[in-house]
């Protein structure tokens, strides 16, 4: 795994996602009741920013057409959106987030 440097765990707020650029990707970074959540910022099905939606249980919305994502698998919830939405597994090292973009998982149901 190679874990790299998205944010400080500091400029997380609960249940707003914050878009910071990893490397050339948008990566959506929510934290949720304690979890910490990497997502790709950009919805499957309309290529809008995540980040811009809202965060309920462990789901985003993408504010354009209302389709949720969960944060944990990528899965989509509801339409439009029929396709997953890459994942990323986090660490904290420190005070830092980190994120390791080349082992993104998302799960076919």
């Amino acid at each position: 795994m190679t874990f790299v440097y998205a944010c400080a765990v500091a400029d997380l707020v609960d249940d707003k996602p914050l878009s910071v650029e990893v490397g050339r990707e948008l990566v959506a970074i929510v934290r949720h009741q304690g979890e910490l959540f990497a997502i790709r910022d950009e919805c499957s099905h309309a290529s809008v920013m995540l980040s811009l939606g809202d965060v309920e249980d462990t789901t985003i919305e993408c504010f354009a057409h209302g389709s949720r994502f969960d944060l944990r698998t990528g899965q989509p919830i509801n339409p439009p959106a029929v396709s997953p939405v890459p994942v990323y597994p986090v660490r904290v090292v420190g005070d830092d987030l980190e994120v390791d973009l080349d082992n993104p998982t998302s799960f076919q149901e």
